[in-house]
């Protein structure tokens, strides 16, 4: 019997579910135990590695997350918010380590989540590649020195399909602008321009999304006065960056004690 941590993919036959398969699968660190789809999907039942176009692995698609969290050690989970708010009550039942990549997550989905994580690991980011995170940093740092002479504009952009905006990068990004200036985000963002708007008021955070095409992910912070732009960006072209920083947080989540934590937690920042 294995003694490597055993990792259970939710959102098998999505984009990111499939990535995060061949992740673990492809490590020596980790062992999947388990893949989960929705009631009723064609893959329940099925071997996912056949279904995914590849040689059978005996691990079958599920759709009930209560039997495959019990044998696992860890739940990686780029889902729905409705489907992550279940899948973290179902985890830390099982004391499973629950890494969360959901984005479009509520105020009120987020204190579901930290009651939760006062029994289990939840680590939870919008973002889990460490060029990211250190963006933030960066972002934070220089919010830090610049006073609201400078205008802050959080400009991102994603593939047709993503569903919310502003993208959870781009919050975590406006998150540490207002950190960094030491005000709330939630009373100076500025998410909808439409007509006439006024002029911009100073202190607020804009933000912009762009949406088109095949785009993984690219976010632009800008911080502008007269005179003077300073332009911090972050390129993604490859969805494996989340899907080794999703593993990496499973495995260092192994040895903590319950609490919600994020990206900077794992990467030591």
């Amino acid at each position: 019997m294995s003694t490597l941590p055993g990792i259970v993919i939710t959102g098998a036959s999505g984009r990111m579910g499939q990535m995060l398969i061949k992740a673990v699968l492809d490590s020596d660190q980790a062992n999947l135990v388990g893949v989960l789809e929705r009631p009723g999907h064609d893959w329940i039942g099925r071997d996912i590695g056949a279904v995914m176009g590849g040689a059978p692995i005996g691990v079958l698609v599920e759709d009930d997350p209560l039997e495959a969290f019990a044998r696992a050690q860890a739940v990686i989970d780029f889902t729905s918010p409705a489907a992550t708010v279940q899948f973290t009550a179902l985890a830390a039942q099982a004391r499973a380590v629950h890494v969360i990549g959901t984005t479009g997550l509520s105020d009120e989905d987020m204190d579901k989540i930290r009651a939760a994580a006062r029994h289990a690991v939840i680590m939870q980011a919008g973002n889990m590649s460490l060029g990211v995170n250190l963006l933030m940093q960066l972002t934070k740092k220089v919010a830090q020195a610049l006073d609201a002479d400078f205008d802050i504009e959080i400009v991102e952009a994603h593939h047709r399909h993503k569903v919310d905006a502003p993208s959870g990068t781009a919050l975590m990004l406006g998150e540490a602008a207002a950190e960094g200036r030491g005000v709330d985000l939630n009373a100076v963002s500025d998410r909808g321009r439409d007509g006439i708007t006024g002029a911009r008021t100073r202190g607020d955070i804009g933000f912009t999304a762009i949406r088109g095409g095949d785009v993984v992910g690219e976010h632009d912070v800008i911080f502008a006065a007269d005179g003077e732009r300073i332009v911090l960006r972050h390129l993604a072209t490859d969805r494996q960056i989340f899907s080794r920083g999703a593993l990496k947080a499973a495995l260092w989540g192994q040895d903590k004690k319950p609490g919600l934590y994020n990206m900077l937690d794992v990467l030591g920042l």
